[in-house]
């Protein structure tokens, strides 16, 4: 109870809003391609076909990206057969996300010490607009990757809590994935968050010096070059990550560098609705005067989310898909300010929360997937049906790496199976067809097009194919 009577939610009562929250996803898991959601289907079906494990392929080629998002969709999409593995790279993905809104849970009861903030903590994540109508269901990397790197991130502020070699281990652990699920970043991050552990509270200082730490984190500092350097199926990969790294620094112009500084931090606020509108509202109410002052657990999870955003606002190209591991960070200072701010606040944003709910569940059973079936989704299906009658058995190759074609590319590896999903065309060919994004006579004369809401795939011929 609260000074004034009024209770606060019931941790029972939160955690029945966080699975109605989490069951919202499930439908998507039915969804018809989205985007470019099929290049992790497309590669863990190359890579199963051809037993490739550590080179991440693409129409036979090497992508030069790290494979343990695939590691995990391989093993479940091979067992549910290969026509599921959208379904399966989208459950995955969906559990990684609702995984994460569990680790925060974890994180705040650990730092506060209340089983009902831990709920809403958890609560507030699930439904930020980013992460509730878009990027926690979407056939990405991204959400696995951000699940391992905030585990990451809240194990070792565990561990300096309890002075734990054990957790400070698993810290380590789950960074390697986070690394080997997408990119060098994930270092960034953690020491990030490890420098503002050690900088901002004296307590956890010794701890991280001692030897235990130092052996782990020598260790997790060694992972990628061990990975880049001593596997010679990865080698160009090193370099290819670090200028991918180094292209995002140079802006394309002092206009569009401002631009991007200016309306970032504007979009990643919406990204957080509804709770940080709330969450402001409240404070400004407050006037920088109330219990989140004397909070020194919510003042760190702030200054960690601010500090891990900074690089991507800073940075003259980044994505919003890259906000990922941060939301969890901020959903965490979110809703400690609603929390300290009392009932009314903690109403006000479950009122919103719910409006969210009520929302996302009318465009996932009703709009979304009747968007699909009559603009864009269903079609890529029936364009892969329809080319398999087109080219019966000629030799068929793609080149289109748009997301129309990636999504009919598809569609075409697991209904030709058990043949080889299609690749490349060789440098040399003299009769086939083969998917390409425009129209190329030097390539081959144009038999058919689909098309795509605004995009268009076309099926080119070469040779004797042609007369078919």
């Amino acid at each position: 109870m609260t000074p004034a009577g009024v209770a606060l939610p019931a941790p029972r009562r939160l955690w029945w809003w966080y699975a109605i929250a989490a069951a919202t996803f499930l439908p998507a898991v039915g969804f018809h391609y989205v985007g470019e959601e099929a290049i992790f289907p497309i590669s863990s079906l190359e890579m199963w076909h051809r037993g490739e494990w550590v080179r991440q392929v693409l129409y036979g080629a090497n992508l030069k990206h790290n494979p343990l998002f695939n590691w995990l969709i391989i093993p479940f999409a091979a067992a549910a057969g290969w026509e599921h593995v959208l379904a399966v790279t989208r459950a995955l993905t969906i559990a990684a996300t609702i995984g994460t809104g569990l680790v925060l849970a974890w994180l705040a009861l650990e730092l506060h010490a209340d089983r009902a903030f831990a709920a809403f903590a958890a609560l507030v994540y699930l439904t930020l607009a980013d992460v509730f109508f878009y990027r926690g269901w979407l056939a990405y990397a991204d959400p696995a990757f951000a699940f391992f790197l905030f585990f990451s991130a809240a194990a070792l502020w565990v561990a300096c809590r309890r002075e734990s070699i054990a957790l400070l281990a698993l810290a380590a652990a789950l960074l390697a994935c986070a690394f080997l699920t997408k990119a060098l970043t994930a270092y960034v991050y953690y020491g990030t968050v490890a420098g503002l552990l050690f900088l901002l509270d004296a307590r956890y200082r010794r701890f991280l010096l001692g030897a235990g730490s130092w052996l782990i984190h020598l260790a997790a500092a060694a992972l990628p070059l061990a990975w880049l350097y001593a596997l010679p199926e990865n080698a160009g990969q090193g370099e290819r990550m670090f200028g991918e790294i180094l292209a995002k620094l140079v802006p394309h112009s002092a206009a569009a560098y401002a631009a991007k500084l200016a309306l970032y931090a504007f979009d990643a606020a919406l990204r957080l609705m509804p709770a940080l509108a709330v969450a402001l509202w409240y404070r400004w109410r407050a006037g920088g005067n109330g219990p989140i002052e004397r909070d020194g657990a919510a003042r760190l999870a702030t200054w960690m989310a601010l500090a891990t955003f900074a690089p991507y606002w800073l940075a003259p190209q980044s994505s919003m898909r890259y906000l990922m591991p941060v939301y969890p960070l901020a959903a965490l200072a979110i809703a400690r300010v609603l929390w300290s701010a009392g009932p009314r606040a903690v109403r006000a944003a479950a009122f919103w929360i719910a409006a969210a709910i009520a929302v996302k569940l009318v465009v996932v059973l009703a709009a979304f997937p009747y968007y699909q079936q009559h603009y864009r989704g269903a079609a890529y299906a029936d364009a892969a049906r329809r080319i398999l009658e087109r080219t019966g058995g000629q030799p068929l190759y793609t080149s289109d790496v748009t997301a129309s074609g990636l999504s009919v590319t598809a569609h075409l590896d697991t209904l030709r199976l058990p043949r080889a999903p299609l690749t490349f065309p060789p440098q040399e060919w003299q009769s086939g067809f083969i998917l390409h994004n425009a129209e190329d006579p030097v390539l081959g004369r144009t038999v058919e097009r689909y098309r795509f809401g605004g995009n268009v795939v076309y099926l080119l011929c070469r040779g004797a194919a042609c007369g078919r």
